[in-house]
């Protein structure tokens, strides 16, 4: 345990004395949300930005070509793509779609654990979004999008990164996967706060990340939180069968499930498949 303390200890020190080494929003990614908050931007401009990133173009065109948006029409530039999307989700959709940049290390253990952490990010957004999907057709007026939603998904164990960096110093961390998991489970959250206030994301995301695995907080009415939850439960990180159990009868009576079943149907499975390509 002592080398699970040692690296417990520094973190909460390094958080309290602002120290800590926060990872830093993808260029790109920073360039468009600037350019979204411009309100003289356009599509045209848009565009530019998003092309001079080879990896984001591609997401970028995969996401106007997904089923999400319900197009049977193929796009093959970015310019269709920005003009598909729309301004308004542009924002949202490029930070999600930058993410995956900010998951990298030189550390080739770090970086396989990182690897890991993105991964499972992904697995769980790919069953958040869906859901959303499937949400919004039968609730027109709600206040929730799926744009939200992707890059809340996206974004809400970015609390690990630093972890994993400061862990590199500890190698009995890696040689003792419980450690890590154990700091991780203490201070991700909080740390993820940090992180997203600190990219200048709204004061939602930044509730979204220090909070989604916390069960005290239960939101009354549907929210972004129950539907990352639902991603955690279907890809057995919340592990107790009986807080499972409950979360998902919740979300049955909130209307975000039509039955405790259904994320284990070949349809949403498939449904789960095609969003997730959007990433790989």
């Amino acid at each position: 345990m002592a080398a699970e303390n040692a690296l417990y200890t520094i973190l909460l020190e390094k958080i309290k004395q602002g120290s800590l080494v926060l990872p830093t929003l993808p260029e790109v990614a920073l360039k468009v949300r600037q350019l979204a908050d411009d309100p003289d931007v356009n599509l045209g401009s848009m565009g530019d930005v998003i092309g001079q990133d080879p990896s984001l173009s591609l997401g970028m065109i995969k996401v106007a070509n997904s089923a999400l948006l319900g197009r049977s029409v193929k796009i093959e530039t970015v310019s269709q793509a920005v003009t598909r999307i729309g301004l308004r989700q542009i924002k949202s959709i490029a930070t999600a779609m930058a993410l995956e940049q900010v998951f990298v290390s030189e550390n080739e253990i770090v970086a396989m654990y990182m690897k890991k952490s993105w991964k499972k990010s992904i697995d769980v957004a790919s069953v958040a979004i869906s859901l959303m999907s499937v949400y919004l057709k039968e609730n027109k007026h709600t206040p929730l999008t799926l744009d939200t939603i992707t890059l809340a998904a996206l974004v809400h164990n970015i609390g690990v990164l630093p972890i994993l960096t400061e862990a590199e110093d500890h190698p009995d961390i890696f040689a003792n996967p419980t450690f890590l998991q154990q700091a991780i489970i203490k201070l991700s959250g909080k740390i993820g706060g940090t992180i997203t206030r600190e990219w200048g994301f709204s004061d939602e995301l930044s509730v979204l990340a220090e909070s989604w695995s916390d069960l005290t907080v239960l939101p009354q009415e549907p929210h972004y939180l129950d539907f990352i939850r639902a991603g955690a439960i279907h890809h057995n990180i919340f592990k107790n069968v009986a807080t499972q159990e409950t979360l998902l009868k919740s979300y049955v009576e909130k209307g975000i499930l039509p039955d405790t079943d259904f994320m284990d149907t070949d349809e949403f499975q498939s449904m789960c498949d095609d969003v997730k390509s959007m990433f790989i």
